[in-house]
This record gives structure tokens, C-alpha cells and sequence, in this order.
């Protein structure tokens, strides 16, 4: 049984409860700790789950409910008093929460018809990753978002992907135009010598099998760059 302050959770007002909150209230009532202790269930003999709960929120990057997103089970493992089967818990929690969201927005059609819609779509999902991710945007004749793939995961200061394995899913999936899309774990999107130089082969690519790369955006820490607005390439 859960104790706070040397109380049992039940030895709590009605007030501080979550489960009686949630059933008098709805979930709507709970604080974000209170919702991840409820989804948690229980904490350790020293740590009540509440307290874990406010541990886990304010050691994540982003710290809150937005550090869920991106922990990892191994980063979930350093917190006190969280064992293998709640880190394992927690990075399923981020990864259903980025699923759901996702789905959410896809039941709307997402038109990519500028830089800053693509960079405001990917941000919380990208800005925070260790490492570099390359993703593919394939669109149809509309600039409307078929799907996207992670075409590569790489080091923390590279990723690898060939214009090759790229065009390979562009036309499996009949694009009539792509983007593509990373993030610099450093948090500066500045494209660098070899961003550009990917770019120019992947449009070479593009111009020969007849799918254009539309743009290629580079997400930072809450900043993107679009090498299309920076006048690097054009279609």
C-alpha cells in the first residue's frame, strides 16, 4: 500500500486521491504527476508512487510531460526507485502518446505547402533525439502527406542514406514529390558542408527519375531551416 508522509494513500483527503478524483472529477482533474501515478499504479516501500511520478516528469528533456516523448528505457532505469518493468512501462507511455497525437493530426488532411508546416508537425518528435534521424516526406501532386519513413538513424553528428535507397521508396510508394527531413542533435539547424552537398545529389537523383525533392528542413532545438528558403537548390 502506498504511503505519503508516513500516510497511506488511503489515509489521503478525498481531495489528494487520484482514483476517487477520476471518479468524481474525471481524469481531467488530475495534475500531470497524479495522471502518470495512476498509469504507473504503484511506487516502492521509500518512494510513494506520486513522488516517483514527479521524479520521472522533472528529469525528462523537455522536463514534463513532453520528456516522455523521448525517454529512453535506459534513461527511465537511472531514475530512483524505477526498475526495468517501469522503464519499460514509460517508454511505451512516450511511444503511444507520439502514436496517438500522430494518427490524431492524420485523420485531417496535412497539406505540406510550406517549410514552416513541415518544421511545426516534426518539431516535438524530432528536436530532442540523440541522434541524427533522416526522414522521408512523400507527397502526392497536391502536396498532401502519403507517408513518411525513416530512411536513416545514425551517429550522434551523421546519418547515413544513399539517394539509391531513397528513390527506392519514393517510387514503391508513387510520390510525385518528396522532402526530406532531420534534426541536428545539437540544437543548431545550420546546414552543414555535407547537408548541402547530400541535397544536391539527392535532386540530381530526383530530376533523373522524374520525382522532385521539394525541400530539405533541418530541425534544431524549436528552429528549423529550410534549404528551398535559404535559395540553396531550386526545383
Amino acid at each position: 500500500m502506498e504511503k505519503k508522509n508516513g500516510k497511506t494513500m488511503k489515509g489521503l483527503p478525498i481531495s489528494e486521491r487520484p482514483y476517487e478524483k477520476v471518479l468524481e472529477k474525471g481524469p481531467v482533474s488530475l495534475s500531470d504527476a497524479e495522471l502518470l501515478s495512476v498509469i504507473l499504479r504503484s511506487g516502492t516501500k521509500n518512494i510513494p508512487v506520486r513522488d516517483m511520478a514527479e521524479e520521472i516528469l522533472n528529469a525528462g528533456n523537455p522536463p514534463g510531460l513532453a520528456g516522455l516523448l523521448h525517454g529512453t528505457v535506459e534513461d527511465y532505469k537511472e531514475i530512483r526507485g524505477v526498475g526495468e518493468v517501469k522503464a519499460i512501462q514509460l517508454a511505451c507511455i512516450g511511444e503511444l502518446s507520439a502514436r496517438i497525437w500522430k494518427a490524431a493530426a492524420s485523420e485531417k488532411t496535412i497539406v505540406f505547402d510550406a517549410p514552416s508546416k513541415v518544421a511545426a508537425f516534426y518539431m516535438e518528435e524530432m528536436r530532442h533525439l540523440e541522434q541524427e534521424n533522416l526522414k522521408l516526406l512523400l507527397l502526392n501532386t497536391k502536396n498532401i502527406l502519403l507517408r513518411d519513413i525513416t530512411v536513416s538513424r545514425g551517429t550522434v553528428n551523421a546519418s547515413c542514406a544513399t539517394p539509391r535507397e531513397i528513390y527506392i521508396e519514393a517510387l514503391r510508394f508513387r510520390a510525385c514529390g518528396i522532402i526530406l527531413l532531420h534534426n541536428h542533435p545539437s540544437g543548431d539547424p545550420a546546414p552543414s558542408r555535407e547537408d548541402c552537398l547530400f541535397t544536391e545529389r539527392v535532386r540530381e537523383a530526383g530530376r533523373l527519375v522524374g520525382v522532385p525533392l521539394l525541400d530539405h528542413i533541418i530541425i534544431g532545438d524549436n528552429s528549423y531551416v529550410s534549404l528551398r528558403e535559404r535559395g540553396i537548390f531550386e526545383t
